[in-house]
Parts: structure tokens; C-alpha cells; sequence
């Protein structure tokens, strides 16, 4: 089986490449980082580390790399031979990889199935990029499936002198929308479900937002790790208060069991706890402009909440999302571009598009009076 997947960063070597060679493919990384794909041709393997107490490693062998910007013939011949293709390279990126994706399916000479896969930290990615594909392919006959998913894996950035070493947690969930699959699709350890909306708004709600709180605050507050910032009891406090909040959207607007999604929450807070992830803050905010879109982690369980009561812990994630920068993030200029132009509360509305009459834009405004 053939695997061609776009993103050879941390989370598409450390997660799901890592996953697909372990269920049986042969991976082709797609990538615009030349050390990144050149060492991937010449070893044509890498060193995934747990990051736990045993520090345990396994190899990933039997992979290939191809530059996107230098051998898209390449790319596209690859695309026509897959049983798979999948993407790891942020939602943004999304639409830059479509028209190859669209050539290589017109150039498929045989009917046979080929699933496409985003694996990204958005809503429905696949149908996202799907839409793009769909602008530059002439047909997309029914023998190509478009799987939403919903992934979970903290993949931190850890300094290393070997380019393609990778430290991930122990922890991971990959979440595939089956009825989308075309054919006898064979993913490994991926989860199969008949309904994915569930999955991917408790990891948006859960995961996502208690991460974002934690960055966002301990950015405030001059952590530099994740870990630094849980260790503070405030922070710990607001970011148990975050969750205390999109649980009750959860659990009351989405139907979870009430203990059990309790104890999936304690278990998010005890992975940002882990002792062994050297993740940043700086590398969790980044794009603070996305991150506080309508349809993601922040605005919408908050704008959920507000219909309730006060998200006051929301609330104040996303103040401090606002006040967050770091050095290299695009959106992080943008967004102090536009508070400097706007003033903070205007560039909220911008970017969360939400109206003044909205009780979440109300309890915001007066959070950044106060």
C-alpha cells in the first residue's frame, strides 16, 4: 500500500506518518523543507522518542520524500499510484496543495480507490479541502473518498542536532469519518466512526481549548513551556475553569456522559502536566488570529456558554489571546496590527465575527475595561 502525505513537519513524521508505516504503507513525505525531504531520501528512516519516564524510542523506516515546490511531476506520479493520500501542514496550506492533489487524481488511469485524509486542528479539514480540489479538478469520480477526521497528539518542538528526530506523547487519537471511505480502507490504529461531529467538537472543546488557555495565560505571565504554566496554580485553576465551561456545552448542547467526559477532561489536564513535552507557549498560541475565529476553540463554547451564563475563564482566554505575540507568527502581526488600528475590542469582532448584540461580545468588551 502507498501513502503519499503532505506536511513532513513534527506532526507528520512524529504522528500520523508514523501511524501509516506502522499499518503497512510506504510513505512519500511532501514537503518545501529541502534538508527535511533530502535526509528523508537518503536515510529514508527516522527516530520517533516518547516522551514519557522510559524515554522509549521505535524507528519509522521504508519512507521517501519529495520536494512540492521542485518535483511536482513527482508529486502528481505519486498521487496516481496511492491508496492514500493525507495532510499534515496546517489549514492555511490547504488550498496552496489542492491543485496537485487535483492533478494527480485526473491522471489516475485505473478506477481504483484512493482516500484523501486532512489530518489538521480544524473543523472538517477533508471537506475543506475538498472544496479547494474541487476548484482545479475537472471531475472527481466516486471511487475517491474525502474523510473528515479529528486528530490528537501533543508533538512538541524539541531541539535536536538529527533534522528528522521526533518526540511525541504517549497519548494520541486519530478519529476517521468511516461512511466517507471508499473501498477497504486498512488505517491501523485510526478509529472508525459512523458520526465525527461529537469527536470533534469534545477535542476542539476539550483538548484545543485547555491548550490555548494555558498558552495564552501562561504567555501572560512569562512561562516559557506548557509545563511551566500548569506548575503555576493559577493558571491550572483557569485552565480547569476553561474546561468546567465547555464541558456544560458538551454536555448539555452534545449529549457526553457527564463522568466520563469529567474524567477526559482531567486526563487533558494531566497530559499539559507531563514533565517530559517541552512545548512552548509561544509554539501553542501561535496564530491567535484563527484561534479566535467563530468556529474554534475559544469563541465558539464561550459564545455557547454565554447563552447560559458568564464564561468568565473564556472570557479571559480570550483577552489574553489578544494580548499574545510571538517572535516568526504571521498572525501574531497581524493581530497587533489591527488592535493598534481598531483598538482591542474592534479586532476581536473582526476576527471572531461576532455582532455587538451578542452576549459574548458584551462580556468581552467589559473584561477589556475592566
Amino acid at each position: 500500500m502507498n501513502a503519499v502525505h503532505f506536511g513532513a513537519g513534527n506532526i507528520g513524521r512524529g504522528f500520523i506518518g508514523a501511524l501509516l508505516q506502522q499499518a503497512g504503507y510506504a510513505v512519500t513525505f511532501v514537503d518545501v523543507n529541502e534538508e527535511v525531504i533530502n535526509a528523508l531520501k537518503s536515510r529514508r528512516g527516522y527516530t520517533v522518542t516518547i516522551a514519557s519516564e522510559e524515554q522509549s524510542s521505535f524507528q519509522v523506516n521504508g519512507v521517501d520524500g519529495l520536494n512540492s515546490l521542485t518535483e511536482e511531476d513527482e508529486v502528481i506520479s505519486a498521487i496516481t499510484n496511492a491508496d492514500l493520500v493525507t495532510t499534515a501542514v496546517g489549514p492555511n496550506i490547504l488550498p496552496r496543495i489542492a491543485p496537485v492533489i487535483a492533478k494527480g487524481i485526473e491522471k489516475r488511469i485505473t478506477a481504483t480507490p484512493l482516500n484523501i485524509i486532512a489530518c489538521e486542528n480544524a473543523i472538517r479539514a477533508t471537506s475543506t479541502l475538498k472544496s479547494y480540489v474541487l476548484e482545479h479538478a475537472t471531475e472527481v469520480p466516486d471511487w475517491i473518498g474525502f474523510a473528515d477526521a479529528a486528530v490528537d497528539r501533543i508533538v512538541p518542538s524539541v531541539p535536536s542536532e538529527d533534522v528528522l528526530a521526533v518526540t511525541v506523547e504517549p497519548f494520541f487519537e486519530w478519529v476517521v469519518e468511516a461512511p466517507m471511505l471508499v473501498g477497504d480502507m486498512i488505517l491501523g490504529e485510526a478509529k472508525l466512526v459512523d458520526e465525527l461531529d461529537p469527536y470533534l467538537e469534545r477535542k476542539l472543546f476539550t483538548v484545543n481549548t485547555g491548550h490555548a488557555a494555558a498558552a495564552y495565560a501562561g504567555m501572560k505571565q512569562g512561562k516559557m513551556r506548557i509545563v511551566d504554566a500548569m506548575l503555576d496554580r493559577d493558571i491550572e485553576e483557569h485552565v480547569r475553569g476553561a474546561l468546567r465551561e465547555t464541558s456544560t456545552v458538551l454536555v448539555e448542547d452534545y449529549g457526553f456522559d457527564e463522568d466520563e467526559h469529567r474524567q477526559y477532561a482531567e486526563r487533558i489536564v494531566e497530559r499539559y502536566k507531563n514533565p517530559y513535552l517541552q512545548d512552548t507557549v509561544a509554539r501553542v498560541g501561535r496564530g491567535p488570529i484563527r484561534k479566535l475565529g467563530p468556529n474554534d476553540r475559544l469563541v465558539k463554547p464561550a459564545k455557547a456558554f454565554a447563552r447560559k451564563g458568564n464564561p468568565e475563564h473564556l472570557v479571559q482566554a480570550i483577552v489574553n489571546a489578544l494580548e499574545f505575540y510571538a517572535d516568526d507568527d504571521p498572525e501574531s502581526e497581524q493581530l497587533r496590527a489591527l488592535i493598534e488600528e481598531h483598538g482591542a475590542y474592534e479586532a476581536f469582532l473582526n476576527v471572531s465575527a461576532l455582532s455587538e448584540d451578542e452576549p459574548l461580545a458584551q462580556l468581552v468588551k467589559q473584561k477589556l475595561s475592566s
